[in-house]
């Protein structure tokens, strides 16, 4: 998690150029761990429902982005 700690740090920084590449970082690493995540909940017999409702998503989109991974 330090890279996170010190991506978040850097998404405040006053160079916009630092800043923004941080944020772009930053997405990219929560997409990854999103992933994890869900691939977990699957082999744990989650549905796409139950894992919809913790991302805060609909049960559609959930299953179009993770159900043929």
């Amino acid at each position: 998690m330090i890279e996170a700690t010190d991506l978040a740090e850097r998404a405040g920084d006053g160079d916009p150029r630092a800043g923004l590449r941080a944020v772009a970082a930053l997405r990219r690493l929560l997409e990854r761990l999103e992933t994890v995540q869900v691939r977990h909940a699957r082999r744990q017999g989650w549905s796409w429902q139950e894992i919809a409702t913790e991302l805060g998503d609909s049960r559609q989109a959930v299953h179009r982005k993770y159900g043929r991974q």
